[in-house]
């Protein structure tokens, strides 16, 4: 009971210390890619994967927004992996799309990425990429942010209020984030299922 009692409330702060005007500053940049007709391509990493596909759902579907997520394609992601190496995943998936300046990178991420340590250089190669093109940069990532929060137009970084727990709590509120985002005023365009249920 005590461990449930400490991480409900380490998520209580975790609420208290989120900078709001960053996630405003997610939602203006995701109203005008919208209006821009841009596409918007989620990466993401383990739990941060999973996460990236239930976004391209909602963003497609609640705010109107063409999203994708090369972690949806296993085959090739596993193909991509297996011929040219995993920091090349996501980069080699952005150039076959055709990635460009009317686009944006949404990175979902505990760390951000690290190119010093090796730390998730898929995303790092990705953004490097992203920057080249003119490509608008946006996350929702943990700790200190890092390589996705230097480089970012607009980041939320989930605060970290416990070293134990901060994986469950930034990979959470991506969650609560994004959800917050679609259900915005600004960003939604189409009802709910539940919430149109009278």
């Amino acid at each position: 009971m005590e461990y449930i009692k400490q991480y409900l409330g380490e998520a209580t702060e975790v609420i208290n210390n989120i900078n709001v005007n960053s996630i405003e500053a997610l939602v203006k940049n995701l109203t005008q890619l919208r209006e821009n007709e841009g596409r918007l391509f989620f990466i993401g990493v383990g739990g941060s994967a999973g996460n990236a596909a239930h976004a391209v759902n909602d963003f497609r579907k609640i705010a109107g927004i063409e999203a994708y997520a090369p972690t949806d394609n296993v085959s090739e992601l596993s193909a991509r992996t297996n011929d040219n190496g995993w920091h090349t995943v996501f980069v080699d998936w952005l150039k076959g799309s055709r990635l460009n300046s009317k686009d944006a990178i949404f990175v979902l991420s505990v760390g951000g990425g690290n190119a010093e340590k090796n730390i998730s250089s898929n995303i790092v190669h990705a953004l490097d990429y992203a920057k080249k093109v003119g490509t608008k940069i946006l996350g929702i990532v943990g700790k200190d942010g890092g390589y996705t929060a230097k480089l970012a137009d607009s980041c939320v970084i989930v605060p970290t209020v416990n070293d134990a727990t901060i994986t469950p709590h930034a990979e959470s509120f991506q969650a609560v984030i994004w959800h917050l985002i679609v259900s915005h005023p600004e960003m939604k365009v189409s009802e709910m299922k539940w919430e149109s249920m009278k």
